[in-house]
């Protein structure tokens, strides 16, 4: 077993979305509770990481605001695994945290969870399950997979499932709080 400690994780912020159900609008600078919601996906992960990268794809002055902003080397908003494999690639320490930017309910216990299963475990992917199904933008990486996660998106893979189950993958049980995984993906969802 394993301690990962916070100086070998960076975190990567899932911001680079056309937010189509939003009617485009950049769904991390949306205001949540009184403020952005990238600002409380932030709260929660800073004090457990070295670094926070921010994957966007537009608005990139005003993610700067909030940690260093990479952008997907493909075109055309091709899905988070183009964001994290982005991430990999200015990534030095051994792994990489994964969360999405429209989650702001998310807590500390789960990303406690994702990192020490990590180190307990010696997998090459933690990620969140509900008890039904895997949800893939939670999650912590081994960063030794970036020339697979390459290999896969140049095949035209785009599904983070099929990827993540080409690796050793452990999930972290989280049904009995599911509200951490809430998406905010409509506007109706911001009356929580």
């Amino acid at each position: 077993m394993k301690k990962i400690t916070n100086n070998e994780i960076t975190a990567v912020i899932l911001a680079g979305g056309k937010s189509s159900r939003m009617s485009g609008k950049d769904k991390g600078l949306m205001n949540f509770r009184g403020q952005e919601m990238i600002k409380h996906v932030l709260r929660v992960v800073k004090p457990k990481v070295s670094e926070v990268l921010i994957s966007a794809n537009r608005n990139i002055e005003l993610y700067a605001n909030f940690g260093k902003v990479i952008r997907d080397e493909l075109e055309d908003f091709q899905g988070p695994l183009a964001g994290i494999s982005s991430a990999l690639k200015v990534c030095f320490t051994p792994y990489l945290l994964v969360l999405p930017c429209d989650s702001p309910l998310i807590d500390e216990e789960l990303i406690d969870n994702l990192i020490s299963r990590m180190g307990e475990t010696g997998v090459d992917i933690c990620v969140a399950h509900d008890g039904s199904i895997m949800h893939a933008t939670f999650a912590i990486i081994n960063t030794k997979l970036g020339k697979s996660l390459e290999e896969f998106l140049e095949s035209g893979g785009r599904k983070m499932a099929i990827w993540y189950r080409q690796h050793s993958i452990e999930r972290i049980d989280v049904s009995s709080h599911l509200e951490v995984l809430t998406n905010l993906n409509r506007p109706e969802d911001f009356n929580i």
